[in-house]
């Protein structure tokens, strides 16, 4: 008698998932009608998303971390600096495109040590590729690692900014240099 209900219900489950799942893919139809847009992927990286932030907090709240009452202006600038060198590195290196292969095509070489690639596959790939090559995207959750790391450990947090802020600086000296040799041959 319990497995029945069990199996009934099982079975009651599916059907709304199927349900749902019908509407979703009917509402990504209407949404974009000219070009397959992964809509079902992208509301996984939302949640997945939820789901880092939750643990992040959770992993604050259990070590009963003090929240500062505002941001500390050197550490804001640090993560800012290393959160957009870290994501340029992450998404357009052509040192890194190894980690983004499995999920992109690559398209050309667009600057110093910097590739284009698209996305590829089907809904969670395509997505995960989205994700991969665009710095706004991992932006998001590179700043959300590190202002989780700064409440844990700030010290440490603050030497790989700072390295990352290095990196960053340095880059922009290079070309900068490149710059003005290329002026200075015209």
């Amino acid at each position: 008698m319990e497995v029945a209900a069990v199996d009934r219900h099982a079975s009651e489950e599916g059907a709304r998932l199927h349900k749902v799942g019908r509407v979703f893919r009917r509402m990504s139809r209407v949404y974009s009608p000219r070009e397959e847009r992964h809509l079902g992927g992208h509301l996984g990286a939302v949640v997945a998303f939820g789901a880092y932030t939750v643990a992040w907090g959770a992993v604050v709240a259990k070590r009963k971390t003090k929240l500062p009452e505002r941001p500390n202006t050197q550490d804001l600038l640090l993560t800012a600096t290393a959160v957009f060198r870290l994501s340029r590195l992450l998404s357009k290196g052509s040192v890194t495109s190894p980690l983004r292969a499995p999920f992109t095509h690559y398209e050309s070489a667009t600057g110093p040590a910097e590739v284009s690639e698209s996305p590829r596959g089907g809904s969670l790939r395509s997505t995960v590729g989205e994700l991969a090559t665009c710095p706004f995207c991992l932006s998001v959750w590179l700043a959300t690692t590190f202002a989780g790391a700064q409440l844990l450990w700030p010290r440490a947090t603050r030497t790989v900014t700072g390295g990352l802020t290095a990196l960053a600086v340095a880059d922009t000296m290079q070309l900068g240099y490149d710059c003005l040799l290329q002026k200075n041959a015209e």
